[in-house]
């Protein structure tokens, strides 16, 4: 019995954790909003607050993802993996929410 309680306070522990840490971890929508992030016109990320290890593991992880998406997509569509990082840029960018950051010919815009 002492066994069985110490196992669903262990378990129960573990399960706050678990659910602790997504809460603590920095979202697209986070980062963007604060200025941490921004959509380049290349389709990928950028790190608008250079030093922010924490911005900057999430756009790594993202523009990976994305890399790998627009790969697939060229191959499938035949076409250049530049035309459609350009395409996804362009898009990302009209999506952005204003307020957060885009990069503009000269640098990083408030949109």
């Amino acid at each position: 019995m002492v066994m069985w309680r110490k196992a669903m306070a262990l378990s129960a522990v573990l399960g706050v954790l678990a659910g602790v840490q997504p809460l603590l971890a920095l979202t697209l929508e986070e980062a963007k909003a604060k200025g941490l992030v921004g959509e380049k016109s290349n389709g990928y990320l950028g790190v608008v607050a250079a030093g922010n290890a924490e911005a900057q593991a999430l756009a790594s992880d993202i523009n990976q993802k994305r890399r790998q998406a627009y790969q697939e997509i060229a191959r499938r569509d035949g076409t250049s993996m530049s035309m459609v990082e350009t395409l996804a840029g362009e898009k990302a960018i009209e999506k952005t929410r204003p307020g957060n950051i885009v990069e503009g010919p000269g640098g990083w815009i408030k949109k």
